[in-house]
């Protein structure tokens, strides 16, 4: 018996170049391969870690990736002690002064109340120079950050705040609201004792560092 038929089979196919190339791209987009495909994240996270792990392999001298490492220890080392000796940085210190002063509508710097009360010593008017001398002393100590002088501080309430900062002083603080409310609401004179007591007492303030680095709110009502 003769089969006269013909009968196929699959055989291989071999590709071509471009046939290939675009077989394979056609099967890396399937969705398993794309999910499988490491994200950005991921490289960088192991570029990290094998970054991490070449500083600390053994060998004859310190690589440079220890650098950046150095230079970023050596600088917070430096804030920390910085903190740690002088305390957190003072805000607002070339800031405009604040108006109220003692029931007055004041904004002349300590520099300006000083050179005021100078002036009126100078002409003997020692009233006027115990006045200004006492504005002075507050506004530098608000200058410096150390108290906070509101328009309702009273001389007596600046006093003991700047006390609590100034402990060795607190006698002369105390005396110094004294004068300056002897003169200013009972209408005393003033005189170059106490001017001189007052002016003293700005001058050593001036010289002293406080016994905190907070800053403290002198509060009250005239």
């Amino acid at each position: 018996m003769v089969l006269t038929g013909v009968f196929r089979f699959d055989v291989p196919v071999v590709p071509d170049g471009p046939e290939a190339r675009q077989w394979l791209l056609d099967e890396l987009s399937k969705p398993e391969y794309t999910a499988a495909r490491p994200s950005l994240f991921d490289r960088l996270s192991q570029a990290f870690f094998e970054w991490l792990m070449r500083l600390f392999q053994p060998g004859d001298s310190v690589p440079l990736d220890w650098l950046p490492v150095a230079i970023v220890g050596l600088v917070v080392a430096g804030l920390v002690a910085a903190l740690l000796i002088w305390g957190l940085p003072r805000v607002n210190r070339n800031s405009r002064p604040a108006a109220g002063l003692f029931g007055d509508d004041d904004r002349r710097t300590a520099r300006e109340l000083r050179s005021a009360a100078a002036a009126a010593a100078s002409a003997g008017d020692f009233t006027l120079a115990v006045l200004e001398q006492f504005r002075a002393l507050a506004r530098g100590l608000a200058e410096r950050t150390i108290v906070r002088v509101s328009p309702g501080t009273t001389a007596h309430d600046f006093a003991a705040r700047a006390s609590e900062m100034f402990p060795t002083a607190s006698g002369d603080l105390a005396r110094a609201a004294e004068i300056f409310d002897r003169v200013r609401y009972l209408g005393h004179d003033g005189n170059a004792s106490d001017f001189d007591r007052l002016r003293r007492l700005d001058v050593r303030l001036q010289k002293e560092s406080p016994a905190s680095h907070e800053l403290v709110d002198a509060w009250g009502t005239e």
